[in-house]
């Protein structure tokens, strides 16, 4: 694959910039079965992924392929309206772009949306987790989107990653989902590549390892988020419970139209702590 280049990445920001007012600050990221919350933006601008220069096309049912910008809550926002990802034979560079693009847009903080199995015992369908740190499975093992050559002008060749997901931004969440009496835990977040579901097995070993959820998305994109010097909040809506041992029965087995169903069902609470999140942000965000 050819690299992504300051060249891309700035042709691809230009050509979003040209066709909406909105100046965003705050970029959003909407996993499988999330996407109804790009209906809440207020004066949407909408561009097809199809029509951006650079951008790869989404090939997963749940996620539509569009860039929605306008304004959520008080913040100007560029949202994604569906991710690609590593499974669908993309490099970890090329489903970072849009983080990217984000960056040259002006965007300081991302907040990054995802479907996950649950590992946890407590985390079941339809559960909101506010991720804390990750496990980047897929970088471990070479597939990390800062791999090659480092642009200075992105970023710096060696970003830290001890804290990876903002915990002002973390608390500040959780305070709105207290005002709001909504049920929102915490945890880790362990990235595979994907597609196939983890075998009951792999899914000891995670839970051996400390991830409290499982899923095949968003550690990439928060990676160059913070080489790009932003602001990350991750939350993972919990679509399924992760299978530990052997089951016979078919309809006990994750599957996609569960994720997209669970996603359903949680997408009106996540939807109000975004909202709520974003109701008094300001340019800063704060």
């Amino acid at each position: 694959m050819p690299p992504i280049t300051r060249q891309i990445v700035q042709e691809t920001a230009d050509f979003i910039a040209e066709r909406s007012a909105a100046q965003p600050t705050v970029g959003l990221v909407l996993g499988s079965g999330l996407g109804a919350l790009a209906e809440q933006v207020v004066d949407p601008t909408v561009i097809d992924y199809s029509d951006i220069p650079h951008f790869s096309p989404s090939t997963v049912q749940g996620h539509s392929g569009r860039l929605v910008l306008g304004r959520l809550g008080s913040a100007q926002v560029v949202l994604m309206q569906g991710r690609v990802h590593f499974y669908e034979g993309y490099s970890a560079a090329e489903i970072t772009l849009p983080i990217r693009a984000m960056q040259l847009l002006g965007v300081d903080t991302v907040i990054l949306t995802n479907a996950a199995g649950g590992i946890r015992p407590d985390l079941r369908p339809g559960s909101l987790m506010a991720i804390e740190d990750h496990i980047n499975f897929c970088g471990m093992a070479g597939a990390n989107p800062l791999r090659g050559a480092n642009d200075d002008t992105l970023g710096p060749r060696f970003p830290g990653m001890s804290r990876a997901y903002d915990p002002q931004l973390l608390e500040r969440l959780f305070a709105v989902a207290e005002a709001q009496k909504a049920t929102l835990t915490r945890g880790v977040y362990a990235m595979l590549a994907g597609p196939n579901f983890e075998t009951p097995a792999e899914v000891r070993m995670l839970r051996t390892l400390g991830a409290d959820a499982v899923g095949m998305s968003t550690v990439p994109e928060a990676l160059v988020a913070r080489h790009g010097g932003m602001r990350v909040m991750g939350v993972s809506m919990i679509s399924n419970v992760a299978i530990d041992q052997f089951v016979d029965d078919p309809g006990l087995m994750p599957n996609h139209e569960e994720v997209l169903e669970a996603g359903r069902q949680a997408v009106p609470v996540l939807a109000r702590l975004l909202t709520g999140l974003l109701a008094e942000w300001d340019a800063t965000g704060n």
